[in-house]
């Protein structure tokens, strides 16, 4: 009797069968790994807010705080000014990064004499899960639910990141 080589339908199927075992694992975990880091992009992002924030304040006193977001960045090459004070990256000053939406608003006077910016994940559950915000106290402060922060007060009332 003749011996073949190679594997036969059955072997092939079993190993078919562990690696989608192995993917079903894996996946999961790399989707929360991918959330966890988007998470602290957005916290990053929202420090770097704050600093930006203080420093265009200071920058610009008669201005105040940035009153958008767009206001802290600008494209490069960037010629710092009240419109593009060249303090955060372009991609963070459109609004969008890491599968989060920024928003930031100077508020008051003039001159501004509060800021709040905020952090959203773009899909819940999938791109991140919870929001983040800060104003003048520079204190990132999280909504466990994702959802938005709809104002300075309810971004006061929540508990600060650890």
């Amino acid at each position: 009797m003749r011996r073949q080589k190679g594997f036969s339908l059955i072997e092939l199927l079993i190993v078919v069968a562990i690696i989608l075992i192995i993917a079903a694992i894996a996946i999961p975990n790399l989707l929360h790994a991918r959330m966890a880091a988007n998470e602290s992009s957005a916290v990053n992002s929202v420090r770097t807010i704050s600093t930006a924030e203080i420093t265009y304040s200071s920058t610009y006193p008669t201005v105040g705080y940035a009153p958008a977001l767009s206001n802290l960045g600008g494209i490069t090459p960037c010629t710092p000014s009240s419109t593009t004070s060249c303090l955060i990256p372009s991609d963070l000053a459109a609004g969008y990064k890491a599968g989060y939406n920024f928003a930031a608003v100077g508020a008051g006077g003039p001159p501004a004499v509060q800021y709040y910016a905020t952090a959203v994940p773009q899909v819940v559950n999938q791109t991140g899960i919870r929001s983040f915000c800060s104003f003048e106290d520079a204190i990132i402060r999280v909504q466990p639910t994702g959802a938005a922060i709809p104002s300075e007060a309810a971004c006061e009332a929540l508990l600060p990141l650890n």
